[in-house]
């Protein structure tokens, strides 16, 4: 039998089962002693929701937590680890519309200090397609297991990416907004929504800021960067807010921030484009 000690181990405060269930996230292999794991998602031929167009956003989702894990890894018994920064860089070749599992290799970087870095290697068919990193930030906390909703998504083949992540375009908004509903299925256990989910509704946003009025040659996100600045709540007035910097032909750079339920800005993101 798994003992309590060795659960809390296995467990990542920042991607609860609920996250990974609600996303298809498997393991496919996990070394705590070396810091190391291999984790899988579907990607399910995502769409942004504001273009149609398809999206790597939820790339975030499962960089999150295969960065997270082997951070989480690192933590002393009293302590957890949350995200403070995240990035997503990918090969500027057109990627498609990505329908299969994608594989993220993940390890840490360097020695553990205040925080701790970790490298992922992203592979899609057999292919190496870019990585990503995550840092993470170890804060006290007792040894115990929080409770996880149940599931509530009923999931079917029109099952959507808004729908995964409980987000809707808020047509009567100016500029590029993203609503985010609250859903404590897609909250880490400290009550915030999930760091992967809210870096995904900000590259939707960001994204769809840069290639507005492009009615084709739609420009395909390769850089996300992230910071993490306080906690994000969802709810009735929680958002995503897209704006470009620069658009050209061939490239294109676009901020994003994420503001809470709580009128503070708690999120921002900068997302570079190619065509």
């Amino acid at each position: 039998m798994t003992g309590v000690d060795e659960l809390v181990n296995h467990h990542d405060l920042e991607t609860p089962d609920s996250i990974q269930v609600r996303f298809g996230i498997d393991y496919l292999d996990a070394r705590p002693a070396d810091a190391e794991a291999v984790l899988s998602m579907p990607m399910d031929r995502f769409r942004n929701p504001f273009t149609g167009a398809p999206t790597i956003g939820p790339m975030a989702i499962l960089v999150d937590a295969a960065g997270g894990i082997v951070n989480h890894y690192r933590r002393h018994t009293d302590e957890w680890t949350v995200s403070s920064e995240l990035s997503v860089e990918l090969s500027t070749d057109d990627l498609g519309d990505l329908d299969g599992p994608i594989l993220a290799t993940a390890r840490t970087l360097g020695p553990r200090g205040a925080t701790s870095l970790s490298i992922c290697t992203l592979t899609y068919g057999g292919i190496v397609i870019g990585g990503g990193t995550v840092r993470s930030f170890f804060i006290p906390a007792e040894a115990v297991l929080p409770q996880r909703p149940p599931e509530t998504l009923q999931r079917s083949d029109e099952t959507t990416l808004s729908d995964l992540m409980a987000v809707h375009v808020q047509p009567d908004a100016v500029g590029h907004v993203l609503a985010q509903r609250a859903d404590p299925n897609l909250n880490n256990d400290i009550g915030i929504v999930h760091g992967g989910v809210a870096a995904t509704g900000l590259e939707l946003a960001a994204s769809a800021a840069v290639n507005h009025g492009r009615p084709d040659g739609l420009l395909r996100t390769a850089s996300l960067r992230v910071n993490f600045l306080r906690p994000f709540f969802a709810g009735t007035d929680a958002r995503y807010e897209g704006t470009p910097l620069r658009v050209g032909r061939n490239t294109a750079v676009g901020d994003a921030r994420a503001i809470g339920d709580d009128g503070k800005l708690a999120i921002t993101a900068r997302v570079t484009a190619y065509r």
